[in-house]
Parts: C-alpha cells; sequence; structure tokens
C-alpha cells in the first residue's frame, strides 16, 4: 500500500521547518508536533500528513457511523478533526449560535504523502501511486531555505480584536452558570467566550511559527483544508489508543508563570493546593472515567496520575491522566463516540452541561473544544483537544479565537474573567503584533 524510506536525521529542528514550508502548496495539511515534549506516551516527535488521495467530509447527522466505515473501509493512516458540534449526533442537542468560520463538522482524508519524525530518524510513507515523486521531493524539501524570524515578519495589517461578549454581560452570564449550579442542574460547566476580526488577512504559517514559538506546547497543530485554517497551541491531549489500551489526560486547573524562579515555584505550588481547582479537576476525573467505561473491560479505568501540576512557557496546568483496556472486537471510532465531547470542555454532569452551555454562549464552538488527530492502519489514534487556539476562514477573511474556564460553586467571576485573559494572551499577542 505505500512505500516506506527512513532516514537518520543532522538537524531534525530544520528539516521540521522546511516540510511546513513545503506543505503549504497542498489543499490538506496537517502538521502535528511536540515541541520536544516527551512523556510515556508520546509515539512521534512530529507528523506531517499532506495531499488527500480520499477523504471524508460530513455535517453531525451519523458522523460517528461514516467515520467508522471511512476508518474500516481504508485501513490506512487517516487525518483530521472533529468538531464540538457532533455532540447533536450523539445527544439529542442542538447548535444555533452564531458561527463566523463555518468549517464543516467532521472531516478526515487519507494522505497520499506522509512523514513521521522520532528520535532524529524520518520515516517517509508515500502511497505506491506518488512513490516515484519521493527523491525529487527529498531534494526540494532539503533545498528550502528558511528565512530568519526578523526577515519574515513583514508587517501585517494591525488586527483590531472584538469580543462577543463584553465584560459586564460576561459576569451576568457567570452568575446564570451559578445559579443552575446551585439548583442542582450541574455541578460545573466549562463556559467559553469568543474573540474575533473580520474582514481582515493574515499569513497563516507566519502566524503558526509566532504562537507555537510563544507557547512551545506539546499537542501543536497546523491544519489547511482548503481555505480552513487551524493554528493551534494546545497543552492537552483528549484521548489515544495503543494496542488495548487507551488514555485520557484532562487538564483543568491554570495558573500564570513568573519570571522569578522562587515565585514561579511557588504558583505552581499553589495550584497544586488550590482546593477550587482540585475539585474541577476531580470532577472531570470522575466524568472520563464514566466516559471510558463505555468500552472498557470490567475493572480496567485506573487513575494513573490525579491533579499533576505541568509547567509550560505561558502556564502551569494542572493534568490528570486516565487509562483503560478494550477488547479487541470494540472498534477504535466507538470509543472516541462515547466519550466525545472532552469531558474537560462540557461540565457534569456532561448532557445537562452542554445544554447550559448552548444557552449561554454566544458563538457556536466548532472546532474549538473540538479535537484533531490521526488513526493508523491498525486502528491505534491520538487525538488533542482544540484550545489556545487561532481560527481562521480564509475566503471569509474572518479570524476567531476563544477562551474558556471551569464554573463551579467555587467560582468568583472576577476570577474566572482573569483566567479567560492569561489563556488568551498568546493569541492576542500574535494577532495585534
Amino acid at each position: 500500500m505505500r512505500t516506506i524510506h527512513r532516514h537518520s536525521l543532522k538537524h531534525s529542528e530544520k528539516l521540521k521547518e522546511q516540510l511546513l514550508s513545503w506543505s503549504q502548496q497542498f489543499d490538506d495539511v496537517v502538521w502535528l508536533d511536540s515541541n520536544r515534549h516527551s512523556d510515556k506516551y508520546s509515539s512521534y516527535d512530529a507528523i506531517l500528513a499532506v495531499d488527500a488521495f480520499t477523504s471524508l467530509k460530513t455535517d453531525y447527522y451519523d458522523a460517528f457511523e461514516r467515520l467508522q466505515e471511512y476508518q474500516a473501509l481504508t485501513k490506512d493512516w487517516i487525518f483530521g478533526y472533529l468538531t464540538y458540534d457532533l455532540k447533536n449526533t450523539t445527544e439529542d442537542l442542538k447548535s444555533q449560535n452564531f458561527d463566523g468560520l463555518e468549517f464543516p463538522d467532521l472531516y478526515f482524508f487519507q494522505p497520499k504523502k506522509l512523514f513521521l519524525i522520532k528520535d532524529n530518524e524520518l520515516e517517509i510513507q508515500y502511497l505506491k501511486m506518488v512513490d516515484d515523486e519521493l527523491e525529487e521531493d527529498i531534494s526540494v524539501i532539503s533545498s528550502i531555505v528558511i528565512p530568519k524570524q526578523s526577515e519574515a515578519s513583514h508587517k501585517e495589517n494591525p488586527i483590531k480584536i472584538k469580543l462577543r461578549i463584553h465584560k459586564d454581560e460576561y459576569f451576568e452570564k457567570v452568575n446564570k452558570m451559578l445559579n443552575h449550579i446551585q439548583r442542582g442542574d450541574i455541578y460545573e460547566a466549562n463556559f467559553c467566550q469568543e474573540f474575533y476580526a473580520e474582514d481582515n488577512e493574515i499569513n497563516p504559517l507566519q502566524t503558526f511559527k509566532k504562537l507555537n514559538d510563544i507557547s512551545k506546547p506539546p499537542y501543536a497543530t497546523f491544519l489547511k483544508v482548503n481555505d480552513n485554517y487551524l493554528l493551534s497551541a494546545s497543552p492537552e491531549r483528549y484521548i489515544k489508543k495503543e494496542g488495548n489500551t487507551v488514555i485520557s489526560q484532562p487538564i483543568k486547573g491554570t495558573a500564570k508563570r513568573s519570571e522569578n524562579k522562587v515565585e514561579d515555584a511557588q504558583l505552581a505550588k499553589n495550584l497544586s493546593n488550590d482546593e477550587k481547582e482540585r475539585s474541577e479537576n476531580i470532577m472531570i476525573v470522575d466524568l472520563v472515567r464514566n466516559d471510558l467505561s463505555h468500552t472498557a473491560k470490567k475493572g480496567s479505568v485506573k487513575v494513573e496520575e490525579l491533579c499533576k501540576v505541568y509547567s509550560f512557557l505561558q502556564v502551569h496546568q494542572m493534568i490528570s491522566t486516565i487509562s483503560s483496556r478494550v477488547a479487541e472486537e470494540v472498534k477504535p471510532v466507538e470509543i472516541l463516540k462515547t466519550t466525545f465531547p472532552m469531558g474537560s470542555m462540557t461540565g457534569a454532569p456532561k448532557i445537562s452541561a452542554m445544554k447550559i452551555i448552548e444557552d449561554i454562549e454566544e458563538t457556536k464552538r466548532g472546532l474549538y473544544s473540538g479535537s484533531v488527530g490521526y488513526f493508523t492502519p491498525r486502528g491505534n489514534f491520538d487525538f488533542n483537544v482544540i484550545i489556545r487556539s487561532i481560527l481562521y476562514n480564509a475566503s471569509k477573511q474572518y479570524i476567531s479565537y476563544s477562551v474558556g474556564s471551569a464554573i463551579t460553586a467555587k467560582s468568583d467571576p472576577l476570577k474566572e474573567y482573569e483566567e479567560c485573559l492569561i489563556k488568551a494572551k498568546a493569541m492576542r499577542e500574535v494577532l495585534e503584533n
């Protein structure tokens, strides 16, 4: 099915830049970069998939069934995304809020050309129909000269970011959410707001590079589907399957970083001991355990790490890791269907939270708080959570980024607002220079 070549690498960082630059000629691109973060669950340092041979594009109706059929039929690598609004196919829910981006609800493609980087080794996999282009592609890629950042950053028009929800309205909405919690409708819900710009153009590749340089996250993603772009600095994994093992790693709990080492260590420690943040995280851990149990072997759902604080360039984050074992006959897409949307972006109980979110938020989430990832030919998969991301529809000239925080009984509306601003900082910096 695929011709495979392996090369050892001297300069993997340089090659990554060259690959990403070379990929811009194609209509279908998925670039995934771990930015040298590696943990015991890592499979690759970076992956590039380009040029669709086959693809699946659909709205939410029966989306998981169609994806299951497509994945089983291709039995090959497929890359793509799930938008948050696929909730409407698994539950009796709707998405009626404003949508400035208009991305399709689900999109996957089978790439003709695939590059996998791991530990200074490059593995290239080309479908047989294009393997005669391999030598020439390698030659072109290795000859690409990457301009220095200063040369690359030509002045773009300053972008005026607007707020979909203004501060006073935000407070009103959080209080509405708190009323639902006091009434016992929910324990926790993730409430998001959109920042946007209309009639503006950006250079997607330069914008992604700037965003990635600021944050260097473990699940960075550049996705291009025709005129639709995702430029993501996500720190969060949604779910991964390797053999019979499934792991999910929700993030709940955020603190800012400090340049002063002592103060920074104290901020991380405070986050670790923060009762509100821990209770947020533990509620989502319970939700994820419940989600995983739908496909897990009896008694196999385990919490591997609870409320562990990890430090990234912009923020400290509290992350938990939950694992399960699945039987051979469980179809890979079934695991996604029974856990999506991820708990960290919804709330508990999940369905009530999603209904209340739809009622209180102003924007259709679309790909924000959805997921990008891939399936391997053997039915393994790895998907991230789309947060800390800029979304861009080039033909509509519409730019959008959203941020959210978890509202619980102990939430203070002002602190939640400030948490949103911390999370929005990198995207704002990149867009407003």
